[in-house]
């Protein structure tokens, strides 16, 4: 089981959006991190090489962006936005990858 661990960027990035959103985030999160976060699947994904994470989660139109540090069993949720069509939006202001 690894531990996960917010950013303060991501602690952030919750923030901006509505309770429910948060809850409904923090929720998945925990459900889809917590066991094998480094398995790729129709959510979950490995980045091609970028300055914010090397992994992102997609829950509905958000993005989950983290990495993880298997010898201490940890996932940092580095970043979380949204998408609206193209466009990746983190704290309402486009992001590129």
């Amino acid at each position: 089981m690894f531990r996960i661990e917010f950013t303060e960027g991501a602690i952030e990035d919750l923030r901006f959006l509505k309770k429910l959103e948060q809850r409904f985030l923090v929720t998945a999160i925990e459900r889809q991190l917590r066991a094998e976060p480094e398995v790729k699947t129709r959510n979950r994904k490995p980045l091609r090489s970028n300055e914010l994470a090397r992994w992102e989660l997609r829950i509905g139109t958000f993005r989950v962006f983290y990495d993880v540090g298997v010898p201490e069993g940890v996932v940092r949720v580095k970043a979380i936005g949204w998408k609206e069509h193209n466009r990746l939006l983190i704290r309402g202001k486009e992001f590129l990858l």
